[in-house]
């Protein structure tokens, strides 16, 4: 007996997936499978996909398929969050790190999964609490960005309630591995394979003398403390404001441990997608060089 007895897809917001949802559609019927999708998502194009809330969908789905890009992704594992469903992404515009396959293998990947002929990756989540009380949780990053005309962001940086050290930068980021290639590794931070359970704190365009990321197991608990020469500082969860925060304002990031489960095929690995997204080459002043043109100048 196959795995998929339900299908659930989370939709980009603009871009049309008609023609994929019927790929998938026609799959599941043919398998006796049911198709879920969201109200609001399903509703705006033709598909005999089954309307269901968040939570029936995520109850429900033995499979969820994210139909966009990383960002569509990383709404499908917010979603999911906490949940042993694993998420497979299918990628239709642009080559993305999160998505495992494009949209013409998706019918292979599908039968593969049915079969169980693959591999889930657990992908590691930050969270914290805003001073109103709104839990955010984030599988890319948690940022404190400065806003334009109101000052930098000043902030102190305390690991396990000791203070490390102080920022005055253009924002202070908060990421996991998988988002060590986004707003962090813009701002000067490491690649880091998401297999690592680790949290990074990188600080964006730093005035400050001291301007290296830190890299933290997940397991230490991190503090960031908006000091009194701050601005007004927006905070960024996976790229969407969720909040402000203001002098005195403190903030604790905790690590969540496989917190989703990405579905991965062995069609690419990490370091190709890497490699690919960050147009990672060979450079002239490094390449192969015949073996007598790399002697030691004592050798010679």
């Amino acid at each position: 007996m196959g795995m998929i007895g339900s299908v659930g897809l989370v939709l980009h917001p603009r871009r049309n997936p008609g023609p994929t949802i019927e790929t998938i559609v026609a799959w599941a019927r043919e398998r006796q499978a049911g198709v879920l999708g969201l109200p609001d998502e399903v509703g705006r194009i033709a598909c005999s996909a089954v309307a269901v809330d968040e939570d029936e969908l995520v109850n429900r789905a033995d499979l969820v398929v994210s139909l966009g890009g990383d960002g569509t992704m990383l709404r499908s594992m917010r979603l999911l969050a906490g949940s042993a469903t694993p998420v497979l992404g299918v990628n239709l515009g642009r080559l993305g790190f999160l998505a495992e396959v494009d949209a013409e293998d998706l019918p292979l990947a599908l039968s593969q999964i049915d079969r169980r002929e693959y591999t889930t990756e657990p992908r590691l989540a930050v969270s914290t609490c805003l001073p109103s009380g709104h839990e955010c949780l984030a599988f890319n990053d948690i940022a404190l960005v400065r806003v334009p005309g109101e000052g930098l962001a000043a902030i102190a940086v305390a690991v396990q309630g000791e203070e490390f050290v102080r920022f005055a930068s253009d924002a202070v980021i908060v990421a996991t591995s998988t988002g060590s290639t986004a707003y962090s590794f813009s701002a000067g931070g490491p690649i880091m394979s998401p297999r690592v359970e680790a949290v990074l704190v990188v600080p964006a365009s730093a005035h400050s003398t001291f301007d290296r990321a830190l890299v933290l197991p997940a397991d230490e608990q991190v503090m960031l403390e908006l000091l009194p020469a701050t601005g007004r500082l927006a905070v960024e969860v996976d790229g969407e404001v969720h909040g402000y925060l203001h002098q005195g304002d403190r903030l604790t990031m905790t690590a969540h441990r496989s917190a989703a489960h990405v579905v991965r095929l062995g069609m690419t690995t990490f370091y190709q997608r890497a490699r690919r997204k960050l147009g990672i080459n060979d450079s002239a002043a490094v390449a192969d060089t015949p073996r007598a043109a790399r002697r030691s100048p004592s050798a010679a």
